[in-house]
């Protein structure tokens, strides 16, 4: 059996556990992404199983149509908004899905973000490689306000770390999110703009829906305080077009350093949390004999079916 795996950026697939379930087949890793469709389809074209590494790769209608070998897509990870599942349906090509995503590394990199913006950590680290010295005051994260937009598994480990570095944490979402914090003592916001004005920082996680497109909008960006830092691990597009770019250049959110030397503006980080699961792999393990494994997740997406980005 032919097995592509066309997003190992790390290069670190064939050094796990789990790889010595799919080893004895055919397998092709690739690190850099594909440059456009036609090329991808080219690396695709002769597989039968496809590994798909989170959100990496959009496996759109236009896609999966050029791709008529493919007997099974197997995710790393619960879900994805990369894949069109109502293609796959109507493709016959069956997705495979992880059991869990741990929500530990996108909370780690959420509170990496906050330390390194607010100690302004990496203007200061290539200063000193340079010789220089410190141009920057930093902002104290004790006694300050953590804004957590939605206290779901991750807003939760936030929110944890800001506690225990002393902030006073802030939280809005729907009524999961205020009952959870409630529960754990946290101040709730009365609204959106109590959420954006009070916030010194400013955490997004909430989950991408067709609801929740566009849910901070250019509006709520002008409320936060001149030196507010906001950091996005959820989506992009929770931001609405344009909005972001446009409020930096009005200057919210903004950090201004108390020197005259430079002017540090606030920034938004997006990651996609990837793990190789072994939950991935067991799938195509027991296809050695020709059967695929019936752990199919087909669900219907908003997404046109034929808009395409390889090597997302």
């Amino acid at each position: 059996m032919k097995i592509v795996i066309p997003d190992d950026y790390q290069n670190l697939v064939d050094r796990l556990d789990c790889y010595n379930l799919i080893q004895r087949h055919e397998i092709t890793r690739y690190r850099e992404p594909a440059r456009d469709l036609d090329q991808l389809v080219e690396r695709l074209s002769g597989a039968d199983v496809v590994v798909s590494i989170r959100e990496r790769v959009e496996f759109s209608c236009a896609l999966l149509e050029r791709l008529p070998k493919l007997k099974l897509i197997a995710l790393v990870g619960r879900n994805s908004q990369a894949i069109d599942f109502k293609a796959c349906t109507e493709l016959g090509i069956p997705v495979a899905t992880g059991k869990s995503n741990s929500p530990v590394a996108p909370a780690e990199l959420t509170v990496a973000l906050i330390l390194a913006a607010r100690r302004n950590i990496a203007p200061e680290a290539e200063r000193m490689k340079r010789g220089d010295w410190p141009c920057t005051l930093s902002h104290r994260l004790r006694g300050s306000t953590l804004g957590i937009y939605g206290l779901g598994a991750i807003g939760q480990l936030v929110a944890e770390a800001g506690r225990g570095l002393g902030m006073d944490i802030l939280v809005f979402g729907q009524s999961a999110s205020v009952a959870k914090a409630r529960a754990a003592g946290y101040a709730v916001a009365r609204d959106k703009t109590d959420l954006f004005e009070r916030s010194d920082v400013l955490s997004l996680h909430v989950r991408l829906r067709s609801e929740t497109i566009g849910i901070v909008t250019a509006e709520d960006l002008a409320r936060m305080k001149s030196t507010a830092l906001l950091v996005n691990t959820a989506r992009a597009e929770l931001i609405a077009p344009g909005a972001l770019l446009n409020a930096l250049r009005k200057g919210r959110p903004v950090t201004r350093p108390s020197t005259s030397m430079s002017r540090n503006r606030s920034w938004t980080a997006i990651i996609h949390s990837c793990q190789w699961r072994t939950s991935c792999a067991r799938p195509i393990s027991a296809g050695r004999s020709g059967r695929i494994l019936s752990s199919i997740s087909a669900k219907p997406l908003n997404r046109s079916c034929c808009s395409s980005k390889a090597g997302r």
